[in-house]
């Protein structure tokens, strides 16, 4: 059989396409809000507890998702809770008010929360560790994807056919990406296409911790590790901007900067774009500060870490800026700064964690995250109507410059690499 060439990276685009769909499940929900909200009747604060209920089963089943991925394998595990988001996603046509809609969308939270570590696991099966930034840069740029073909689609949909329309939509979308999931995806030791060259530079390039086959740690000896907690107060502290982002900015361009649905279509997925560019850019710089600023690759994430924070800066000043159009230019460095930091986080993650680990430790941290963004969204939901939106940008941008400061604290290196000796010759460089 005649093997294809830069297979890992084919592996990575379907692992990203899954994040695309994943990511256009939960955004549908804030671009039909205004319109949803007027058809069933939905304050404000009723809005804040259909998220709620989102982020707060995502987070509890963030570690469950984990440790079944860890536990039954990539392919499998991934491809249930596809199948399962896809349906739940569909499901949210049936809600007639916010009680059943809340209860539509805690099941998506469920079901997606398989997404990202199923993300991390594969890119940690696939890739050599000076590439895994690189590859997890390109994986997550799926979320943003996702995110920013939400406003374009649920319009049109809406325009069309009414909101409930979209989520069956998209619903589709997932069933169609989970056929595809199962039957391309295969672990690197089953996948007959890659070559002998390219699996030896996979393997070479790799942690001792993701070549053993070691017994998976439980969640209380992963808790215990100082770098768990080096990486999960880090995303308790940053992840509400990326939720706010998704929840949030259509309508706070409507209620806010007063843009009516046609100006939501074209506007409100930029922050989006540029948080594509943030994922991409962001896998790059590890590697490029490594090389070039002579640090080593671990010291490089923190950097990127430390980066993507000051650039959250941005929005924190957006409640200074009179035209809407400079709000959004805010909001896209928001993006943009969101996923940089977020990418290299991943990063950090697999570089300190086992494979048969690596993706509970993900749903561990992303609990935290996501805890984090609850408690963060019931405050937005009640404060934004009385003190605006603009006090809530300033303390995102300060909870990121905190989780910079403890991730370049407390997290410690992993441990150096322990190349794998085959038969077949290296081979060097990111294809």
């Amino acid at each position: 059989m005649s093997k294809m060439k830069g297979m890992r990276w084919w592996m990575v685009g379907l692992v990203t396409l899954g994040l695309i769909v994943n990511y256009l499940a939960r955004n549908t929900l804030s671009v039909a809000a205004p319109t949803m909200m007027a058809d069933l009747h939905i304050d404000t604060k009723e809005y804040s507890y259909i998220v709620v209920a989102w982020q707060i089963c995502y987070a509890v089943m963030q570690p469950v998702a984990g440790y079944v991925l860890d536990a039954i394998g990539t392919k499998i595990g991934f491809a249930v809770f596809a199948f399962a988001w896809s349906l739940a996603c569909a499901c949210a046509a049936l809600a007639t008010g916010w009680q059943s809609m809340a209860f539509f969308r805690g099941l998506l939270g469920l079901t997606e929360a398989a997404g990202i570590p199923a993300g991390v696991k594969a890119t940690t099966e696939w890739f050599p560790a000076k590439e895994r930034s690189v590859a997890i840069g390109w994986f997550n740029i799926g979320s943003s994807i996702g995110a920013l073909c939400a406003p374009p689609l649920v319009v049109w949909a809406i325009l069309h056919a009414g909101w409930k329309s979209a989520f069956v939509i998209v619903g589709v979308l997932g069933i169609a990406w989970t056929l595809l999931w199962v039957v391309f995806y295969k672990h690197p030791r089953d996948q007959k296409l890659l070559s002998d060259a390219e699996r030896d530079h996979i393997l070479s390039g790799q942690e001792a911790k993701h070549h053993d086959g070691g017994a998976r740690a439980s969640w209380r000896e992963i808790v215990r590790n100082r770098n768990f907690w080096s990486i999960a107060i880090p995303r308790f502290l940053s992840e509400p901007a990326w939720q706010t982002f998704n929840a949030w900015i259509p309508l706070y361009m409507a209620t806010e900067r007063h843009m009516d649905l046609k100006e939501i279509a074209v506007f409100a997925w930029l922050p989006f774009l540029a948080a594509d560019i943030g994922c991409v850019l962001g896998g790059y710089l590890s590697p490029f500060v490594h090389r070039h600023f002579n640090v080593s690759l671990f010291a490089s994430r923190k950097w990127v870490v430390v980066f993507g924070a000051l650039c959250m800066i941005a929005p924190g000043c957006i409640g200074l800026v009179a035209s809407p159009y400079t709000a959004i230019f805010l909001l896209c460095i928001g993006g943009f700064a969101h996923q940089t930091l977020s990418g290299a986080l991943y990063a950090i993650t697999s570089d300190v964690f086992g494979k048969n680990e690596v993706a509970t430790a993900t749903g561990l941290a992303g609990m935290s995250g996501y805890l984090g963004a609850t408690l963060f969204t019931l405050l937005f939901g009640v404060v934004v109507t009385h003190v605006g939106y603009s006090p809530l940008f300033v303390v995102l941008a300060v909870f990121d410059v905190l989780a910079a400061i403890v991730v370049w604290t407390l997290v410690r290196d992993g441990g150096p690499r322990t190349p794998v000796k085959t038969d077949a010759p290296a081979v060097a460089g990111i294809r």
